[in-house]
């Protein structure tokens, strides 16, 4: 996909840095790069979301995994789509260059904000505020886009592609969260998920035998499997992994 600006998001690009990143362990570690990306945006807040459904746009929707919206304004969320959702869906299926759009508040409503050529504009002053929708097409891993929205926005092209190429890797990361919890539930079997609860309740292997009827020798068999299946380096860390796929409480 290029830019005007000379520069390009490619799939090679995006592979390059989901393997140059920090693997993340929970959504937790995504707050904090969507809100310096907010910043650069300078946005007031952000949402991400997620295509649900395959086939035809029609049988899909839009599903909102992250935002800063807040309680208080939960109304934004329907509100945006209700007035664009439709459109992003048919967008994504045929392009990936960002969307924007002016807010009935935005001081430069109803003239077009001075974006970029290569951002398609939707129609201005269906809702109260301004935004910037970036689509991330990913494939059978998933489809979705990231939104800023705020007061005005404006930012100068090279922060719309860079802004682009932080947002595929958000994306990335966030359905890599997912496909990874699937993974987990599908290789741990019932002993093992049953082991880890209870060395997570502060069990040792012998009281554990001794609750599942088992042998301690197969409970650190199952111990053991469950660790190398969770991709960690001990009991410890497994049962902090499995704590936050929430497999064991």
């Amino acid at each position: 996909m290029a830019y005007a600006s000379g520069r390009s998001i490619s799939s090679s690009d995006t592979i390059s840095r989901s393997t140059r990143a920090n693997r993340v362990s929970s959504r937790s570690d995504l707050f904090p790069r969507l809100v310096a990306m907010q910043k650069l945006a300078d946005a007031q807040n952000f949402a991400v979301y997620r295509l649900s459904g395959s086939g035809l746009p029609a049988k899909q929707r839009l599903i909102c995994e992250l935002e800063n919206w807040g309680s208080a304004n939960a109304s934004l969320h329907k509100a945006f789509v209700d007035a664009y959702g439709d459109a992003l869906i048919e967008h994504v299926e045929k392009s990936l260059l960002p969307l924007a759009w002016a807010g009935s508040h935005d001081r430069s409503f109803p003239g077009a904000i001075g974006m970029a050529p290569f951002v398609v504009r939707l129609p201005d002053g269906l809702v109260p505020f301004s935004g910037l929708a970036f689509p991330v097409r990913l494939g059978a891993i998933g489809n979705g886009f990231v939104v800023f929205t705020g007061d005005d926005l404006d930012p100068p092209n090279d922060m719309v592609v860079e802004l682009h190429g932080r947002a595929c890797q958000v994306m990335i990361d966030l359905l890599s969260l997912d496909e990874r919890r699937v993974a987990a539930a599908e290789a741990l079997s019932e002993r093992e998920i049953a082991c880890l609860q209870l060395a997570g309740d502060g069990r040792i292997s012998e009281e554990i035998a001794d609750k599942l009827g088992l042998s301690v020798h197969t409970v650190n068999a199952y111990l053991g499997s469950a660790t190398i299946k969770l991709d960690s380096v001990n009991r410890i860390q497994a049962i902090a992994k499995a704590i936050r796929l929430g497999y064991i409480s």
